[in-house]
């Protein structure tokens, strides 16, 4: 496939990326999404796994028919059958009507079951009958019910270790995987943390119209050193904390290390044992060197004061601060060098720490998802209280709460 081509299915399923794992997930859902092949994705939490399997089913045929997101390991098992299936009066206490399920309401679309690894042993009985026969029961139901729908699944598990250990079923693991999309870890593809950053500081700052003025080198350098152990939501997380908390300011390095390593309660010493605690020991052996390159960014700045001096005679005015599209602005050279001197770091020859070019989209569900993440904030995650607030049922709340697999903090 052609690099334009891949640049531009990229843009428009919003796939960040240009390392060369990333460019052959994207040729794969090329190839993939107009069949109706089920689809197995499988990798870390935080990698992108939605995203992909918005990008198959937007890519498809099924595009115009419903696209069904169930998150599997946020529903109780005892009701995961009738929410997928459905349920006919009477089936069970409260089962006061007919209702139909996720598969029904996906009919002729796509359905993505994400961490299907913790779906009942029961439950997958059940949708093996609809991947062969296209036919379910509903729960309580006689008569079976046909349905046409694209299945896409995700896991953070290893499903054959689960098989092995009898926790997922043989026939379904291999029906599922025919088709398997490893997402790899953010700590396997740096080279995109860049524009990743870009991208998701960028649509921050202009939703909540603050001013931007991107992160120094040094800054950028330690963000792709350090291991994201919760990948790109750790990283889209970190950078919208950053820039509310340096509001209209170049983030350093010093503001960056003093995020990431300075207030982590789970991160502890002891003086005789230089070994983070809670940490495997690649991530703590790597944590350890990062700390010791801080010790030794530190020194050169002391050593640099000492010998260059003081630069405040370099007068600089707020007026000089080229303004751009976007509340984006830049820093004149002169600027730019004395701050970048204060922090011992090296100058690019393009001033400009981001580039409005680089300037992305906001999709509605980004908007609807962190108005319904602050408003649970601003309640105490107390449910009744902000489904009044946002004026919706508490069902509605709960739904979106799975769909956008918003965690209750208190909990």
């Amino acid at each position: 496939m052609e690099i334009d081509r891949i640049s531009r299915l990229q843009q428009s399923f919003g796939i960040l990326g240009e390392s060369d794992r990333i460019r052959e997930i994207v040729e794969t859902i090329d190839q993939v999404a107009g069949t109706n092949i089920t689809v197995l994705l499988s990798g870390e939490s935080g990698t992108g796994k939605e995203i992909i399997a918005n990008a198959i089913h937007k890519h498809s045929t099924r595009k115009h028919q419903p696209f069904i997101k169930v998150n599997c390991g946020a529903i109780p098992p005892g009701i995961l059958e009738s929410e997928l299936f459905g349920h006919v009066k009477g089936s069970f206490t409260g089962a006061i009507e007919d209702r139909k399920g996720y598969f029904e309401a996906a009919d002729n679309g796509t359905i993505f079951l994400d961490e299907i690894g913790e779906m009942p042993l029961e439950t997958q009985v059940r949708l093996l009958r609809v991947l062969e026969l296209g036919e379910f029961l509903p729960v309580g139901g006689s008569d079976a019910r046909h349905v046409d729908v694209r299945v896409i699944a995700a896991t953070n598990k290893e499903l054959a270790s689960e098989v092995d250990r009898e926790k997922f079923r043989k026939d379904l693991y291999y029906r599922i995987k025919t088709i398997t999309i490893v997402m790899p870890p953010l700590r396997k593809r740096v080279e995109d943390i860049p524009k990743m950053v870009d991208k998701f500081a960028l649509d921050f700052a202009n939703r909540n119209n603050i001013v931007f003025k991107g992160f120094s080198p040094t800054a950028m350098n330690m963000l792709k050193e350090y291991s994201w152990p919760g990948n790109t939501r750790e990283l889209k997380n970190f950078i919208e904390s950053m820039i509310v908390l340096q509001k209209g300011e170049v983030i350093t390095s010093a503001m960056v290390e003093k995020r990431l390593f300075g207030e982590r309660p789970e991160t502890t010493f002891t003086p005789n044992l230089p070994m983070k605690i809670g940490k495997s020991v690649d991530q703590a052996e790597r944590e350890l060197i990062l700390q010791q390159l801080f010790m030794m960014r530190r020194e050169i700045h002391e050593i640099h004061d000492v010998t260059v001096g003081d630069m405040s005679s370099m007068n600089y005015s707020p007026s000089q601060a080229v303004q751009l599209p976007g509340n984006i602005s830049t820093i004149p050279a002169m600027k730019h060098r004395e701050k970048a001197a204060e922090e011992g770091e090296v100058v690019l020859d393009d001033d400009t720490i981001i580039h409005p070019d680089k300037i992305g989209r906001i999709s509605m569900e980004e908007v609807e998802r962190d108005l319904i993440e602050r408003t649970l904030k601003k309640f105490g995650y107390k449910k009744r209280q902000t489904a009044n607030a946002l004026k919706i049922s508490e069902r509605t709340l709960y739904r979106k709460i799975i769909e956008y697999k918003l965690k209750d903090n208190n909990a």
